[in-house]
């Protein structure tokens, strides 16, 4: 099973490199990382996606929350939250099929950031399986290059009945 994490760091040098070591010290495999500073820039959040079961997820848990630079570890698994990721994927797109790429592009509502004569980049962003979902859609073109972004997480706030 995967879990995803949410850990709030300390901004400083050295914390992701202590955080990565301490998993690969381990044979922890992650999954997805994804960084970046907060409301407040002396913190970063990190969300962590990591395969195996809840013994694994709560060695995991123990060893981030004895590093000094941690200040929050949170598992969003079992919880209610928002992910996203990102995705720019440059297509193969001679003229003659431009117009059926650029329908798929409208279906999964991204959008084409850069052209040239040979290719099309498209950005998406959304859940990995819609991620995965516009990958497939876009291989039979010929994918020339992809650059995905981890996942992002954050709870969510309202957790009551509309």
């Amino acid at each position: 099973m995967k879990h995803t994490i949410s850990v709030l760091v300390e901004n400083r040098f050295g914390v992701l490199a202590r955080i990565s070591g301490l998993f690969s010290s381990r044979a922890f495999n992650i999954d997805s990382l994804s960084v970046g500073e907060t409301e407040d820039p002396t913190v970063s959040r990190m969300t962590i996606v990591v395969g195996g079961d809840e013994r694994v997820l709560e060695q995991v848990t123990k060893q981030l929350n004895r590093l000094i630079d941690v200040i929050k570890v949170s598992d969003l698994t079992g919880e209610n939250f928002v992910e996203r990721e990102l995705l720019l994927i440059k297509v193969a797109a001679t003229p003659s099929i431009r117009s059926e790429i650029m329908q798929i592009v409208d279906i999964f509502r991204a959008k084409i950031v850069d052209i040239s004569p040979t290719t099309l980049t498209i950005e998406a962003t959304g859940g990995e399986q819609k991620i995965d979902a516009i990958i497939g859609m876009l291989r039979p073109f010929g994918i020339k290059e992809i650059a995905r972004t981890g996942k992002v997480a954050m709870p969510r706030e309202f957790r009551g009945k509309v």
